[in-house]
């Protein structure tokens, strides 16, 4: 594993998983929101509509729009924008290099394998904070609620 570690509420695991299960065979989409002190905790998980045209059973695209109304629910919500997440439909939960290709720096790419319909992996990519665009994989960890309270 890699240096990065991103942990995920309970209700935003189950929003990711639930999404890719509805979206299959067709990769699903959605944004990542949270807060970043000592580590990355993503409280909320919102889905967004698949723009891609054509196949969507192998590649998902988020709109410029939807990210303008992401920031902006970010900061109306007194949280960041952390990342996004998409499905990989019979296809392990591993980057692309079309995912790659995408990615932008400082984003968390949470990545959702569902298999004929169930989910059956979660991963999480960053960028490397390094001159070759490339992934890190991010430890996945899973908490509820009560466990970000202060």
């Amino acid at each position: 594993m890699g240096q990065y570690k991103i942990t995920l509420s309970g209700e935003a695991q189950t929003a990711i998983v639930r999404h890719g299960e509805q979206a299959f065979p067709f990769e699903c989409c959605g944004f990542l929101y949270g807060h970043e002190n000592d580590g990355r905790f993503v409280t909320e998980a919102m889905p967004v509509a698949n723009n891609k045209k054509g196949d969507r059973r192998k590649q998902f695209e988020i709109s410029p729009p939807d990210y303008m109304k992401a920031e902006k629910y970010a900061l109306g919500n007194g949280l960041q924008l952390l990342g996004a997440y998409h499905s990989h439909p019979n296809h392990p939960a591993i980057a692309s290099a079309h995912d790659l290709a995408l990615a932008m720096p400082y984003f968390s790419y949470v990545i959702v394998s569902v298999k004929n319909g169930k989910a059956a992996d979660i991963k999480s990519w960053r960028l490397k904070e390094t001159i070759e665009k490339k992934f890190a994989e991010e430890k996945v960890a899973v908490k509820h609620m009560a466990m970000f309270s202060d």
